[in-house]
């Protein structure tokens, strides 16, 4: 089946998706914005038919069957429900939501609505994931016992960016640290503790966090990231016969290998490939769609929910508050 693709949002998460997604083939029938001037914009840029002045003519086109929530993170739940709400499959952006109570109500209404829902993390479809999948599946590094992962970027300082403004969700957690918290869920699963430790900006988001998460059998990950400075961005699986080790930066296509116990060499990958990485995401939601059985492919919903849970865990731990968490307990 040809999924017909609308887009929310025309930011430049937004961009990237679509740009990518039209190098892939996939047909995109429709974009809206809060203007529409912004989406008659995006709709002449990327050769899109029709664009909308709201999301709500959105989702309502009857040409449209799938919707990409590129909004920011504050608006996910609102924006997902919307969607779904009319009826559509729902690709919403990374992070999926701000907490899990909000990510619980999105992955329910589209359990009840009978629609695909999936969080956007373009990493978990890339062909070297299913690669190193395959590669811990078939005990070629033994027993994955620990996971080693950074992702540092030298983002906007100004305090009014979204990043810095916990009204929009600001923070390096939900931004970066959830590469590396997904992939040391999509190897070792989710964690059964959390310890977290961080440093706060002067409005009270994260600048900086680590993680250090236990996963069942004693495997543990830890976690580093951050937004004020730029780090080589690796990552390990560490086993008992072996390790993977990833180039930066290594949620993207990359190259990557495995190692004996002594280092050597022994497998060598170069994951790098013409199709743009977020195709492979787009063509994988539209499989998930095809299937009929929404519960399942390579980032299910349920794990995007626990996964969520670990987040507003480390934000407790840290001293992270959004408006969405409610009140505090010390008020």
């Amino acid at each position: 089946m040809t999924v017909r693709w609308g887009v929310i949002g025309t930011g430049g998460i937004a961009r990237s998706f679509v740009g990518d997604c039209v190098a892939a083939g996939i047909e995109f029938t429709a974009v809206g914005s809060r203007t529409l001037e912004s989406a008659r914009a995006f709709a002449t840029e990327f050769g899109i038919p029709t664009a909308h002045g709201s999301y709500e003519e959105l989702v309502t086109d009857d040409q449209v069957d799938a919707v990409y929530v590129a909004t920011p993170h504050t608006r996910h739940a609102e924006d997902a429900l919307l969607a779904i709400g009319a009826g559509k499959h729902t690709l919403v952006e990374k992070a999926f939501t701000i907490t899990q109570v909000e990510a619980r109500t999105v992955v329910d209404a589209a359990r009840d609505a009978g629609v695909a829902v999936m969080e956007a993390m373009w990493t978990r479809f890339l062909p070297q994931m299913a690669m190193i999948r395959e590669v811990v599946a078939e005990g070629r590094i033994g027993r994955p016992v620990l996971v080693e992962a950074t992702h540092h970027q030298a983002l906007p300082t100004d305090p009014r960016h979204r990043l810095r403004d916990p009204a929009l969700g600001g923070g390096a957690l939900l931004d970066l640290g959830i590469y590396p918290l997904s992939f040391a869920v999509d190897v070792l699963g989710v964690p059964t503790s959390v310890v977290a430790a961080g440093t706060l900006s002067e409005q009270g988001v994260d600048t900086q966090m680590g993680l250090v998460l236990t996963h069942q059998g004693g495997a543990q990950s830890m976690l580093h990231f951050g937004m004020d400075v730029r780090s080589p961005n690796t990552a390990s699986v560490i086993g008992e016969a072996g390790r993977i080790d990833l180039d930066s930066t290594w949620y993207t296509p990359t190259t990557w290998r495995v190692r004996d116990t002594d280092g050597t060499v022994v497998e060598e990958y170069d994951g790098r490939e013409e199709l743009a990485g977020y195709g492979h995401e787009a063509r994988g939601f539209e499989a998930l769609i095809a299937s009929g059985d929404h519960r399942g492919g390579p980032m299910p919903p349920e794990e995007t929910v626990a996964i969520m849970g670990v987040m507003d865990e480390a934000r407790r731990q840290v001293g992270v508050r959004y408006a969405a968490d409610g009140p505090s307990s010390a008020s």
